[in-house]
């Protein structure tokens, strides 16, 4: 693969090529130990930067659990987690916008709304990441693009195999929207994630080139799939390997797993990963477990166990960036960091792919 120039984070290749670096953990559980009511997810008592007023206060449907309306009603929430995370010691903290497409939003009649949740989110996190970087350790945005609540390769109605509710181009253009407004709200790296169905990744990742080809921005991409039971696939049918060879044209900085499973059970799957993807960069941020509805964070793990679990996938030589998914939270970021700080990073067989990464444009 011909190497490509990265208009931003190009100090980011290097970095991964010299030691371990921290992602940071959950949002969706951070966000709920706040206990937020319906009515602050409208915004109801904030003052501060950026409220927005009565803004929300009469929208016709509820909005509580809608995570990235809170970058606009309540910034206050997701800046203070995202310096949670820094403080944490994360290198790279992703942006509040999981669920920021068109797509995902129509859920709450708030489509529309995308853009903006896109921008706001970038705009705070970059914030964050200036606030915290130093030159012995700057801090990334990763800009975050979930997967949809649908899907373009299985049906939902057992009796129409047929059947679709999303198609490739509406999932392209909702993906072009998102991308473009987290570049312009200065994300530092393109975080496909949490991918259960590869269509619907590679529609992110063509709307992602789509947009390089027109803006002239080149950022490096993360992408990160998801398996789901102990079948060893992602949810569309694929191993890992089929999915790596599946997404490989893209030339992401780094292929990883996260969600689904605990680090005990992703372990033999990275280990897969870090056998047919020699020359790329691996990622992993696991669930803090299984989940536990008792539990305080809805899963079981504390930061010691998630900790001394990971130390042994960098023990291993397995990994290059690590963090948390569901259930993690700064406690058990700062216990990774520590894990996997006197521990080298994994090395590339091939290394010339990324010897021109760090070149400026």
């Amino acid at each position: 693969m011909k190497p490509v120039v990265y208009t931003r984070a190009q100090a980011l290749p290097e970095i991964l090529s010299r030691r371990i670096a921290i992602l940071d953990g959950a949002m969706g559980t951070m966000i709920q130990r706040f206990k937020l009511s319906e009515e602050q997810y409208r915004g109801a008592g904030y003052t501060g930067a950026g409220h927005q007023g009565d803004r929300f206060s009469a929208f016709h449907k509820d909005v509580k659990g809608n995570n990235e309306l809170l970058s606009l009603t309540r910034p206050d929430v997701i800046s203070s987690i995202h310096e949670s995370y820094l403080a944490a010691g994360a290198d790279l903290i992703e942006t509040n916008t999981f669920g920021a497409t068109t797509i995902a939003q129509a859920d709450y009649d708030m489509a529309p709304l995308a853009r903006e949740m896109n921008l706001v989110s970038a705009r705070l996190a970059r914030a964050a990441c200036d606030k915290y970087s130093t030159p012995d350790k700057p801090r990334f945005v990763a800009g975050a693009l979930g997967p949809t609540p649908k899907t373009a390769s299985i049906s939902p109605d057992v009796n129409d195999p047929g059947a679709r509710n999303v198609n490739f181009e509406e999932l392209r253009a909702a993906y072009y929207e998102q991308t473009e407004a987290l570049v312009e709200g200065g994300a530092d790296v393109l975080l496909v994630e949490t991918i259960f169905d590869t269509l619907n990744a590679k529609a992110a990742l063509f709307a992602i080139d789509e947009y390089f080809e027109a803006s002239g921005q080149r950022l490096p991409i993360l992408i990160s799939g998801t398996v789901t039971d102990a079948s060893g696939r992602i949810l569309s049918g694929q191993t890992v390997t089929a999915f790596w060879h599946s997404v490989r044209h893209a030339q992401p900085l780094a292929i990883g797993l996260n969600c689904a499973l605990g680090a005990t059970l992703m372990r033999p799957y990275i280990q897969e990963l870090n056998r047919v993807a020699p020359d790329t960069f691996i990622s992993c941020y696991p669930n803090a477990g299984l989940p536990n509805p008792m539990s305080d964070t809805g899963f079981d793990e504390t930061p010691e166990v998630t900790s001394r679990l990971i130390h042994e996938f960098a023990a291993e030589g397995l990994v290059n960036i690590v963090g948390g998914c569901c259930g993690t939270t700064p406690d058990h970021i700062g216990a990774i960091a520590q894990a996997v700080q006197p521990l080298a990073t994994r090395t590339l067989p091939v290394a010339g792919r990324f010897a021109a990464y760090s070149e400026a444009a």
